[in-house]
């Protein structure tokens, strides 16, 4: 039963890239953004304030972490996706972020001083050969020639800013619960917002971009990290990260019913090295046992 909630998560998440894509024609990616943390601290709410009022003297000195933190996670990562949905693909997008805990990898060697083990390479060269192929549509000659659409270079530096967000989060260690850093997160990043809501043009809600906002608000910003905190509980980071790699498979699946999205070959073979690059960078090799260690244990 725990296996259903990382996948219901990963499942959630992939519909959000869909809500991407349907919300650029209906609502400013400003908009969105603001109307999303915003909806979804006010449904947290009634559960979180007494708490974070209770611990204020304690949350009070981490305020500034916090807020780069909402910076990073809530305000640059979210918006860039919805600014890249005009020019990109839900699939294209999906298989992006993707890529985010490989680079979370290679940014833990300077943040958190980890070792890169030679397997991780491996899948990074692997994991980037098959993008090149994706976004060059199967012909790296086109790539040189006309570079990457502007909403893939935007979802890439999502990617970047997620995991550099990602790896702060095991650097900052802060004396706060899960919850408490989420609310706190998005209380500080509905206020760095409302600059992009009162830029829009169209910021009004209606019955067209409701639905995408309560399923960005309430599924994907509030539902979902819920159960994928009680997986890793259950069944530990390593497994339940895991299923973060089946996320490109979903969206591709909804895009082409939803979105009418093509899948080509190039899709195929490019988004298979990136998944098999970023699976292959995930293993850790099992220790081997030392003889005498062994021997102790046969006698």
């Amino acid at each position: 039963m725990f296996y259903l909630l990382p996948l219901l998560t990963v499942s959630i998440w992939a519909g959000n890239a869909i809500v991407n894509k349907l919300s650029f024609s209906v609502i400013d990616p400003g908009a969105i953004s603001f109307y999303r943390w915003f909806f979804a601290m006010a449904l947290l709410t009634p559960f979180m304030l007494r708490s974070v009022w209770r611990s204020r003297a304690v949350i009070r000195p981490y305020v500034p972490k916090l807020a780069f933190l909402a910076l990073l996670g809530m305000v640059l990562n979210q918006s860039l996706g919805y600014f890249a949905a005009a020019t990109t693909t839900a699939t294209n997008m999906a298989l992006i972020v993707s890529l985010v805990p490989l680079i979370s990898m290679f940014l833990s060697v300077p943040l958190l001083g980890q070792r890169l083990l030679p397997l991780a390479i491996v899948g990074a060269v692997l994991s980037l050969s098959g993008l090149v192929l994706m976004l060059s549509h199967g012909d790296i000659s086109n790539l040189l020639a006309q570079g990457i659409t502007i909403g893939d270079g935007l979802v890439l530096l999502a990617a970047l800013v997620y995991a550099l967000y990602c790896v702060l989060l095991k650097r900052w260690q802060m004396p706060l619960t899960n919850w408490q850093s989420v609310y706190m997160q998005g209380i500080l990043a509905i206020v760095m917002l409302i600059p992009l809501l009162l830029s829009s043009e169209r910021f009004a809600i209606t019955s067209e971009s409701l639905p995408l906002i309560m399923y960005a608000a309430i599924p994907a910003s509030v539902i979902a990290p819920w159960c994928w905190l009680i997986g890793i509980q259950r069944l530990g980071a390593d497994s339940t990260a895991m299923f973060m790699n089946l996320m490109p498979v979903i969206t591709a699946g909804i895009a082409s019913v939803m979105l009418n999205e093509q899948l080509e070959a190039y899709h195929y073979i490019g988004g298979g090295m990136v998944l098999a690059g970023v699976i292959l960078a995930q293993r850790k090799p099992k220790p081997i046992p030392h003889p005498l260690a062994t021997a102790e244990v046969s006698s």
